[in-house]
C-alpha cells in the first residue's frame, strides 16, 4: 500500500475557512499572499521563489486567484490547485503582474497583506489598487499556527522518514568503523542519508509533492559540530570524536527534524557530561511543551538544565521553533516569544552546547502539543548508550 502526500479537499475548506475568520477580525475583504508558504497552504501550489511573483488574491466571499507567471501555469494546473489560475506574461513585463491581477478581480475598500511582503511589492499593490486601503495582516500565519488532523499525519509520516534517515547513516558508519577501513566524509554521510530518504519517500508514496528541501540536512564531524549550522565539508569522520545527524524531510510539503549527536568509540568522561547535560536539557524541554504555556517559559525551563550543569558559555541558541509549511517558522521557544501554546502547534525541540575546538552536542525531536501533553513524533533512541557506534 502506498501512502498518498495530497490533502484532501476538507482540508483547504477548513483551512480558508479558518483564514477567512482572521481576515473578518482584522477588518480586511481580501488578502494578497505573495510568501510561498501561504500560497501553499490555501491553494496546494507549491513552487520555488523567484523574481516572478507569485500571488494569491483570496477575498472574504469567493473562490481564490492564483496569479502565476504564463510559465508556471502548466505546473499550476498539473497540481490541481484549489484556486482560479490567472497567468501574467512575464516579469517584468510591460504591466505590473500586480496590475493584471487588479484587472481580474473584483475591486475592494480594504485588503491585507502578510507581513513578509517586501516594500517594493507592497507599494506595486498600492499603484496596482489606487481605490483600496492596504495594511498588514498575518491572517494566514496565525491560522497555520495549529496544524489540522490532515497535516499532523503527514508530519508524521516525515518523521518516520527522518528517523530512517539516521538510521541508515548510523549503518554506514557501523560498517566502516566494523571494516577498519576509513571513515566516510562529511559529505559522503550527507549523500548518503539524503538520498536513502529520497529514495524511500518515492518508493513507498504517491503524489510526492516536491518542495526545495524534500530530504536534507547538516552532517559535521569532530570540531566542526561546534558551529551550529555549518554545512558539510570534506573532512572525515574520525574515531574518538562526536558526530552529529542533524536530519529532516518533507511529507506533503510539511517538515520534520530528527538530529541526534553520536560518538565513535567509547565516550570520554568530558563527552558524556556534555551529552547528558544536553539529554537532561531535551527531556524537561520536551516535557514543558504543554498547552497553557508560554513558549519563553518552556524555553526558560529547558535551557535552565544546562545552565545549572555550569555550560551555559556554550549555549548558542534557544531551545528550538515552530515547523509546519517552513522547516523553521514561529512560534519560537525563546525568550521573547510570549505564544502560548495549544493543542495542533509542532514544534522542535532541540537544545545543544557548542565548545569551540572541540564539539557540540544537540538532540533535536519534533513535537506536536495535543490536549493530553507533549507526544514525540520523531523517535531515535536518545540515551548515552543509544548513540555510541
Amino acid at each position: 500500500m502506498t501512502f498518498s502526500q495530497r490533502l484532501p479537499d476538507t482540508f483547504y475548506d477548513t483551512a480558508l475557512s479558518q483564514v477567512r475568520a482572521e481576515m473578518a477580525a482584522d477588518g480586511v475583504a481580501a488578502l494578497v499572499l505573495d510568501d510561498p508558504l501561504d500560497v501553499a497552504y490555501v491553494t496546494g501550489f507549491q513552487h520555488f521563489p523567484n523574481e516572478r511573483p507569485v500571488a494569491c488574491w483570496l477575498p472574504l466571499e469567493g473562490g481564490p486567484v492564483l496569479l502565476v507567471p504564463d510559465l508556471e501555469r502548466e505546473y499550476a494546473q498539473d497540481q490541481r490547485v484549489r484556486a482560479e489560475v490567472r497567468a501574467y506574461p512575464e516579469f517584468p513585463g510591460r504591466r505590473s503582474p500586480f496590475a493584471v491581477l487588479a484587472g481580474q478581480v473584483p475591486a475592494v475598500a480594504t485588503a491585507g497583506h502578510a507581513p513578509a511582503t517586501s516594500v517594493a511589492r507592497a507599494r506595486a499593490l498600492a499603484e496596482a489598487f489606487p481605490a483600496t486601503r492596504w495594511s498588514v495582516s498575518d491572517a494566514v500565519g496565525r491560522a497555520r499556527l495549529r496544524k489540522l488532523p490532515e497535516e499532523v499525519v503527514l508530519h508524521e509520516e516525515a518523521a518516520r522518514i527522518a528517523d530512517a534517515m539516521i538510521q541508515a547513516g548510523v549503518e554506514l558508519v557501523r560498517s566502516a568503523v566494523e571494516d577498519g577501513g576509513e571513515l566516510p566524509t562529511e559529505t559522503d554521510l550527507a549523500a548518503h542519508v539524503i538520498s536513502f530518504g529520497s529514495r524511500l519517500m518515492y518508493a513507498e508514496h504517491e503524489d510526492v509533492v516536491v518542495v526545495p528541501m524534500l530530504t536534507g540536512g547538516l552532517v559535521y564531524g569532530g570540531p566542526n559540530s561546534a558551529q551550529p549550522h555549518r554545512l558539510p565539508g570534506g573532512d572525515r569522520l574520525k574515531a574518538g570524536e562526536t558526530f552529529m545527524l542533524s536530519l529532516g524531510c518533507a511529507v506533503g510539503g510539511r517538515f520534520v527534524e530528527s538530529e541526534r549527536t553520536f560518538v565513535i568509540g567509547e565516550p570520554t568522561q568530558r563527552q558524556a557530561r556534555y551529552y547528558e547535560a544536553v539529554r537532561e536539557a531535551q527531556e524537561i524541554g520536551t516535557e514543558a511543551l504543554v498547552a497553557g504555556v508560554s513558549c519563553e517559559a518552556a524555553n526558560r525551563r529547558c535551557l535552565a538544565v544546562i545552565e545549572e550543569a555550569g555550560l551555559a558559555e556554550h549555549i548558542r541558541h534557544r531551545q528550538g521553533h515552530g515547523i509546519g509549511l517552513g522547516f523553521h517558522e514561529p512560534p519560537w521557544l525563546s525568550d521573547g516569544d510570549d505564544t502560548v501554546l495549544a493543542p495542533g502547534m509542532i514544534l522542535s525541540s532541540e537544545p545543544g552546547v557548542y565548545v569551540p575546538g572541540h564539539a557540540g552536542y544537540r538532540i533535536s525531536d519534533t513535537v506536536l502539543v495535543t490536549e493530553q501533553g507533549p507526544r514525540r513524533l520523531t523517535a531515535y533512541p536518545r540515551e548515552l548508550t543509544d548513540i555510541i557506534i
